[in-house]
C-alpha cells in the first residue's frame, strides 16, 4: 500500500518519494517491520493464549523435559503470519501475481493450521482437523497455484530462443516481413513455459513437457498442465507437512525456515535480475523481485518469533504457523523456478519425513513378517532419535541449523556447479 502511495508522491515531484522504488530500501523496511510487530505483538499475543488457556497438550512419549512444556501456548503461528503479512501489504507492490501467490499461501495454510489447532486446544480434540481436510486444503492450494503458474499470462520467464523455432505467430509479432532469418538468429523473449531449474546439470534446465514427450503435439498442452499441476500439488503437500514434523523441538522449525527464506531470497533476488541471471546462466524471471520484499518479512518474522520460542519456549507455533512456513517455502521455489533445489535446500524437512515414512513401512513390514514390529529409528520424527540417545534439546536444534545452513550454501552453489 506504501508502495503506490510513495509512487503517487514521486509522480508529484515530493522529495525523498522516489526511495520506494528500490528494492533495497524496501526489503530492509520489511526485515525492520516483520521484526518490530513479532517483537511488539509477541508478548501480548502469548499473555492473550495463556488466558485463554491455548495450552500445548502433551503426549506421554517418554522424551526427557517434555512435561516441562505442558501449558506453554500453542497457536504461536499467528505472531508469524501476522510478520509476514503485515510489512508485504505496506512494502510490496499488491498488483504483482506473485506477490498476490504468497500472501494467498500464507492466509490459506495458516487458516488450515489454525482450525487444527483451534479443534485440538479448545474443543479438546487431540486428534485435531482430519488428515483428509488437511490435504484437501493443500490440494486446493496447489491446484490454485499450479493453474496459476500455467495459464497467467503474468507469469512469464526471459529464455534465449532460436529465430527458427518460433511460431508464425510470433515471427509476425517480432519482425518485419522483410527481415531474413536465418537458423542462427537468436533472441531473448518473455513466454510462457514451463521450464525449471535443475541443478548440476548443463544450462541447468528441465521441461516438465519432456516428461509427457511420448504424446503428439498437437494434443500435449493438457497432459503438460496436468503433470505440472500435480507435481506443484506433490511438493507443496510433502514440503508443508515436512515443515509440521520439524516443529517438535523448541526453535527447530523457526530457525530451519529463516535459513531457507534465506537462501530462497537471495535466488530470488538473482532471478529477477538481468545481469545476474545472465552471468549464472539461469532463467530471468521479469517482476518477481517483488519476492524479495516478501522474502524479507519471512526471514523478520521467523527470527522475531525465535526470540519466544528459543529454548526454553514462551510459544509454540502450533499448525497455524508450520504448515504455512512449509507451504511458503513451496510455492516461493516454485515460483522462482527453483523447486528442483528442494531436496537440497530444504533437506532437513526432507530428512524429518522420510525418518516417519521409513519408520512406520519398516514397523508395518516387520510385523507381518515376523508377528512384532521393529523400528529403525529409537523414535521418529529423527530429531527424537536424538533426543532419545541423550543428546540435550539445544545441542539438536543447534546442530539442524548448522545442517541448514550448510544445505542452503550448496544449494547456492549450485547455480556455478553443471
Amino acid at each position: 500500500m506504501l508502495y503506490h502511495l510513495f509512487e503517487f508522491l514521486d509522480k508529484l515531484d515530493v522529495p525523498g518519494a522516489g526511495v520506494f522504488k528500490f528494492i533495497s530500501f524496501r526489503s530492509a523496511a520489511a526485515v525492520i517491520t516483520s521484526l518490530f510487530i513479532s517483537m511488539m505483538i509477541g508478548k501480548r499475543i502469548i499473555l492473550f493464549l495463556q488466558r485463554k488457556q491455548a495450552g500445548e497438550v502433551v503426549r506421554d512419549l517418554g522424551l526427557e523435559g517434555q512435561y516441562q512444556k505442558k501449558g506453554t501456548p500453542s497457536m504461536g503461528g499467528i505472531i508469524i503470519l501476522a510478520s509476514i503479512v503485515i510489512p508485504t501489504l505496506l512494502f510490496a507492490k499488491l498488483n504483482n501475481i506473485y506477490v498476490l501467490l504468497m500472501l494467498l499461501t500464507t492466509v490459506w495454510l495458516g487458516l488450515v493450521g489454525f482450525l487444527d489447532d483451534y479443534i485440538k486446544i479448545f474443543r479438546k480434540n487431540k486428534e485435531g482437523l482430519a488428515a483428509r481436510f488437511k490435504i484437501f486444503g493443500q490440494i486446493i492450494l496447489g491446484l490454485i497455484v499450479g493453474l496459476t503458474m500455467f495459464f497467467s499470462d503474468n507469469v512469464m520467464i526471459v529464455e534465449k530462443v532460436n529465430v527458427s523455432d518460433l511460431s508464425v505467430g510470433e515471427k509476425k509479432e517480432l519482425f518485419d516481413t522483410s527481415v531474413q532469418l536465418t537458423p542462427q538468429n537468436e533472441i531473448s523473449m518473455e513466454r510462457k513455459s514451463t521450464k525449471t531449474t535443475i541443478p548440476f546439470v548443463k544450462n541447468h534446465e528441465f521441461n516438465y513437457s519432456w516428461l509427457v514427450g511420448f504424446i503428439n503435439k498437437d494434443h500435449r498442452q493438457p497432459w503438460t498442465w496436468l503433470v505440472f499441476v500435480l507435481i506443484v500439488i506433490f511438493i507443496l503437500t510433502a514440503v508443508s507437512n515436512g515443515a509440521n514434523l520439524t516443529d517438535g523441538l523448541d526453535g527447530l522449525a523457526t530457525g530451519t525456515s529463516a535459513i531457507t527464506g534465506t537462501a530462497l531470497g537471495i535466488l530470488a533476488y538473482l532471478s529477477s535480475n538481468v545481469k545476474y541471471a545472465d552471468y549464472l546462466n539461469i532463467m530471468f524471471i521479469p517482476h518477481s523481485e517483488e519476492l524479495v520484499i516478501f522474502a524479507s518479512a519471512f526471514i523478520g518474522a521467523t527470527i522475531g518469533f525465535l526470540w519466544y520460542n528459543s529454548y526454553p519456549a514462551q510459544v509454540f507455533m502450533g499448525d497455524t504457523g508450520s504448515l504455512a512456513l512449509g507451504g511458503i517455502i513451496a510455492v516461493f521455489a516454485i515460483i522462482i523456478r527453483k523447486e528442483l533445489l528442494i531436496p537440497i535446500l530444504c533437506g532437513i524437512f526432507l530428512v524429518e519425513n522420510l525418518s516417519v515414512v521409513l519408520q512406520v513401512a519398516w514397523f508395518k513390514r516387520t510385523k507381518r513378517k515376523y508377528g512384532a514390529g521393529r523400528r529403525i529409528f529409537l523414535m521418529a520424527p529423527l530429531h527424537h532419535h536424538f533426543q532419545m540417545k541423550g543428546y540435550p534439546e539445544p545441542k539438536i536444534v543447534t546442530r539442524f541449523w548448522i545442517v541448514a545452513i550448510i544445505l542452503a550454501v550448496i544449494s547456492i552453489v549450485t547455480l556455478k556447479i553443471r
